[in-house]
């Protein structure tokens, strides 16, 4: 396991000072000392950064497992649907859209090597008799929906003081993801956003699943 948290934390610390460096020039060099809420580091595509960081400095194997769950589900979904639109990863300034680019890509590295983490040090707890929903993914959904909730909260707070939209679901803001974009047209903001959330863990789910199939794979060829 040591080897894998060594992994995590330079993962993490290398998107810290990346996004450090990010948010220094969308806020000087981009728009001349003001800073842009629309790009405060609390997305999905941001949390594994402090999912790796907080690795670092975990004891509780439980916890370990649960936040390695969340990178190897939630955080390689939101790396690899970010290159079905990739309109919000485009900046006028191109160092800032090759880190958008690089980002996305690590994310993908980070959950693979999470989902090998946890077969090869942890194992499947549920790869021979798993419920619909098991215990390790309701877990990280758990995490998910703490995420949301925080989200939520920044949304509603600081709404008043700029353009913000943590997870892209500000109630204020019509949602912008393609296809829930359509859906909250047709059927409102709100219920866009709720077909959105639920999406994601549905989405992560999968992945989930997936994870499992190879693990019970691996096992049959060995």
């Amino acid at each position: 396991m040591k080897q894998h948290k060594r992994f995590f934390i330079c993962c993490g610390a290398v998107m810290f000072l990346s996004e450090i460096w990010k948010q220094w020039t969308l806020t000087f060099y981009i728009n001349n000392g003001q800073y842009i809420w629309w790009y405060f580091p609390f997305q999905l595509c941001s949390i594994p950064m402090y999912v790796c960081l907080l690795l670092g400095v975990v004891h509780s194997e439980k916890i370990q497992w649960i936040l390695i769950s969340f990178l190897m589900d939630f955080g390689l979904l939101a790396g690899i649907f970010t290159f079905f639109d990739t309109s919000g990863m485009h900046y006028i300034y191109l160092p800032l859209t090759i880190h958008s680019y690089a980002w996305h890509v690590l994310l993908i590295i980070i959950g693979i090597w999470s989902g090998t983490a946890y077969e090869n040090v942890y194992g499947y707890k549920h790869s021979h008799s798993h419920s619909l929903l098991p215990q390790d993914f309701l877990d990280c959904s758990c995490v998910y929906l703490a995420c949301v909730l925080l989200a939520t909260g920044c949304n509603l707070a600081f709404f008043q003081y700029g353009a913000i939209n943590m997870f892209y679901i500000n109630p204020y803001l019509p949602m912008s993801q393609k296809v829930f974009g359509t859906i909250a047209d047709t059927f409102g903001n709100r219920t866009g956003i709720i077909v959105y959330i639920l999406s994601t863990i549905f989405g992560a789910w999968l992945l989930h699943q997936m994870w499992i199939k190879l693990s019970k794979l691996t096992n049959n060829l060995q």
